[in-house]
């Protein structure tokens, strides 16, 4: 099933790799910048696809489908994600899981998890529909998996400050990476991908 498409940092960057203020990436962006978004921790790890067709059964994927999994994650994936559990919650349709894989030896994954590794869900796609926050969250309770922590809502200059400014990550006492925000109802781009931002702390 298709590769998540990337997700746009809100403000260009000069040559330092530095955001830029008030010049941003996306005309969407500008558009809606004083509209309610609503806010996700973003995670540091790595991203995953877990793709479920009844007629064949679960198949595991990085970002593209040539990237390489850790055979750890992919054990952890097999635990979370059985046949039976899949056939359950969907047992007619064509759904992709989209997540990220996080933990030890995961990018700076041991401040979340120091001695394992977990799946945490940030978006679904059942057929050709993309599922709407409510719903993930019930599917989420469904396969007993995490989801991303909602941790605020508001305009997009207001994410910018808060991700500036540093605020703790609800997994423990250091500092979250950053935000990951999204219209309350789901909005594309031109190019027919979903509109998503992301801003991090490093970003300044």
């Amino acid at each position: 099933m298709k590769e998540y498409h990337k997700i746009e940092t809100l403000l260009d960057r000069d040559e330092k790799f530095k955001v830029i203020k008030d010049k941003w990436r996306l005309p969407e962006f500008q558009y809606l910048r004083n509209n309610d978004w609503l806010w996700t921790e973003k995670i540091d790890g790595t991203n995953i696809r877990v793709m479920w067709m009844p007629e064949v059964g679960i198949k595991f994927a990085g970002k593209t489908d040539n990237a390489q999994m850790p055979p750890f994650l992919l054990n952890k994936l097999q635990d979370l994600f059985t046949k039976e559990k899949m056939q359950t919650v969907f047992p007619d349709a064509h759904v992709c899981l989209y997540g990220e894989g996080f933990g030890a030896k995961i990018q700076s994954g041991g401040k979340y998890i120091p001695n394992g590794c977990d799946f945490i869900l940030f978006d679904v796609k059942v057929e050709e529909w993309w599922l709407e926050r409510l719903n993930i969250e019930d599917i989420a309770t469904k396969l007993d998996i995490k989801i991303v922590p909602i941790v605020g809502t508001g305009t997009l200059n207001d994410a910018i400050e808060k991700t500036r400014c540093g605020f703790n990550s609800v997994f423990g006492s250091f500092q979250a990476e950053g935000l990951v925000v999204r219209p309350p109802v789901t909005l594309f781009t031109r190019k027919g991908e979903k509109l998503l931002g992301k801003i991090k702390e490093k970003d300044f």
